[in-house]
């Protein structure tokens, strides 16, 4: 008998997601195929600030030609936003990057049960054959309609094993469905290659015709997470994953696969992947923002399907960020960045580090903040050791002050405008591969990379807005005339960027306060006739 872990299922996640009111449920009758990730979408490119978005939880869920699915989908269950992730990570937003940092250190081995929920329910055999049966049978979306060629599984965790070790890996890899018994895994063949690539590669090279293969859609969230992070060649992703839980992992093994599936998952597909054979897959609207063209890719025969008794498939919402997809990397990736910088290399003044997520996708552009008067060398190697951690991320990485918003473009153009002197502050670098990207396809087409330094290099007059506390006022005076709603986006106050004195300090309070006339009359027992027109003046030197 197993013991009914701590940690929560996916089920058990939508509920919390309910309570916290993070979850918007359609009973109105949607086309899997041409509605679902459309309406999902609007929240992410309908002005809506990023607080706003919830998961979607879809029941009543149809096709064009009338057919109805039992299953319900969850779109954006994961990570539409950082505060549903952080419901998944059942910690609070600020504490998740401490809370992967621990479980890395403090992995937890996972632990074998019988009779898992995950195989309450086998399809196998002729349940696997026809229309409307084996893969058919799942409400799988299509997650670009106009575009994609077919329903494909997004939120997977793809499960292979090393030939020789029989060690497991767990990737995220897309999955299109080709017919009943059949699909199409595309696994990354960037740099260094996905961990189930080179086990594809290992089980080819061995001489095997197969390679087994388990699908899964639907882990508890802390397996699910374990997909997109990417945790170095040969480490056990269930092992971090109990890390991250606090407890052991409860495994099974697959049905009809050597292989060991989480017992709570809501459906398992397993099978074996041609290791002869390649297949056309695609095109797929990609998360670079682009529509991948159409490749050839490994082709996966179905051996069985185990679900739960009322399951429900997840489906990531991806494509051009932000979006889910990018959402889930961005809270996975960025520690990493700033663990590297931090301990890895040992650079000191690093505040954090921010992917770029809108339209970039996280991969393109890395922005680097740094405390106030870090030196010169230190700017300059937290660009290098960025630039190059991961072949596919840090084409352009910036480093910025405090006061600069990581997410506003407008205020990286501005330090860029005002602190950065081009011929000093920029570097080039040659042979930089393409990754995962639109020009991936364009063989043997290098790339380059780009080091800013858009930081102050001195003191810099204030920022020319008011400053807070009149800014505050102002708002609920807005506010108490019933003004559209606001939505500030910094920076939506001045302040002091380092040349600034107290004594004009006092001047702009005098000022507001309608005594300017006193100003004057200060200003006057300063003339002098021995300068020039825009002679700088300082109120504390003598005069």
């Amino acid at each position: 008998m197993s013991q009914t872990p701590k940690y929560r299922d996916l089920h058990q996640h939508i509920d919390a997601l309910r309570k916290k009111g993070l979850l918007q449920e359609i009973t109105h009758p949607i086309d899997k195929d041409s509605e679902m990730h459309p309406l999902v979408r609007w929240q992410f490119v309908g002005g809506m600030a990023e607080t706003e978005r919830k998961a979607f939880l879809f029941t009543n869920i149809v096709n064009a030609k009338g057919r109805k699915y039992d299953i319900p989908v969850l779109v954006g269950g994961l990570a539409a936003n950082r505060e549903i992730y952080s419901v998944g990570m059942d910690c609070a937003v600020e504490d998740i990057q401490k809370k992967w940092e621990q479980a890395i250190q403090h992995p937890i081995a996972p632990v074998f049960v019988d009779n898992p929920e995950c195989q309450e329910v086998i399809l196998e055999g002729a349940a696997l054959q026809g229309e409307g049966n084996g893969l058919d049978l799942l409400s799988i979306p299509i997650s670009t309609p106009g575009f994609d060629s077919a329903p494909t599984l997004t939120a997977t965790n793809v499960i292979t094993k090393d030939v020789e070790t029989g060690g497991q890996n767990m990737g995220t890899y897309r999955c299109q469905l080709k017919a009943p018994d059949r699909l199409v895994v595309r696994m990354a063949t960037r740099v260094g290659g996905a961990g189930g690539y080179l086990h594809y590669l290992a089980w080819k090279n061995a001489g095997h015709k197969t390679m087994p293969c388990a699908i899964v859609l639907g882990c508890p969230p802390y397996v699910a997470f374990m997909g997109p992070q990417k945790l170095p060649i040969g480490v056990d992703e269930f092992d971090v994953a109990g890390g991250l839980a606090g407890e052991a992992i409860q495994i099974a093994k697959a049905h009809s696969v050597d292989l060991n599936v989480p017992a709570q998952a809501e459906i398992v597909i397993e099978g074996l992947i041609d290791l002869e054979w390649l297949e056309p897959e695609a095109p797929f609207g990609e998360s670079h923002g682009h529509v991948a063209l159409e490749e050839f890719n490994l082709p996966m025969t179905i051996t069985a399907i185990t679900h739960r008794r009322q399951p429900v498939i997840p489906s990531y919402i991806s494509q051009v960020a932000p979006s889910e997809s990018s959402v889930i990397k961005r809270v996975a990736y960025e520690p990493l960045f700033l663990n590297h910088l931090r301990k890895s290399l040992g650079i000191k003044g690093i505040k954090k580090v921010s992917l770029h997520e809108p339209l970039t996708g996280l991969l393109r552009i890395t922005i680097i903040t740094v405390e106030k008067n870090v030196p010169k060398s230190e700017i300059w190697r937290a660009l290098y050791g960025a630039a190059f951690f991961k072949g596919d991320c840090g084409k352009i990485c910036i480093a910025v002050d405090e006061d600069i918003d990581p997410d506003n473009a407008d205020a990286i153009l501005w330090a860029m405008a005002y602190r950065m002197n081009p011929v000093i502050d920029v570097q080039t670098l040659d042979h930089r591969g393409q990754g995962h990207g639109p020009k991936r396809e364009n063989d043997g087409e290098e790339d380059s990379t780009m080091l800013m330094d858009a930081t102050m290099k001195s003191p810099m007059p204030p920022l020319a807005l008011p400053t807070q506390e009149y800014m505050e006022h102002a708002k609920d005076l807005w506010e108490n005339l019933g003004l559209p709603k606001l939505k500030p986006q910094a920076p939506w106050f001045g302040y002091s960027l380092g040349d600034w004195s107290p004594m004009w300090d006092a001047a702009a309070k005098r000022a507001a306060q309608g005594d300017y006339l006193e100003n004057g009359k200060i200003s006057k027992t300063q003339m002098r006739n021995d300068v020039t027109a825009e002679t700088k003046f300082r109120p504390e030197e003598p005069s």
